[in-house]
């Protein structure tokens, strides 16, 4: 749930939220558990992970950091902007 409040938090501070679905039968939990949710927040987990090392990855793994980055999430100590 942390990595939705991290992306929703980047949303609003923005500004850039209005969000009206009359018909939607999905509860916002029911949206949060779904597959993509879930492929997200385990990336972070393994981004987050201190004890990985694999220099041959850094390209891959850098470009995943950036995207999660722009959704407004925190990737932890390793990948923090000088």
């Amino acid at each position: 749930m942390e990595l939705y409040v991290e992306m929703l938090k980047k949303m609003l501070e923005a500004d850039k939220v209005e969000v009206v679905f009359p018909n939607l039968t999905l509860s916002p939990r029911d949206m949060l558990d779904s597959v993509s949710y879930c492929a997200l927040n385990q990336i972070r987990v393994i981004l987050r992970d201190d004890a990985l090392s694999d220099p041959e990855c850094f390209r891959q793994i850098e470009a995943i950091v950036n995207v999660l980055e722009q959704l407004g999430s925190d990737c932890g100590n390793r990948h923090r902007l000088g």
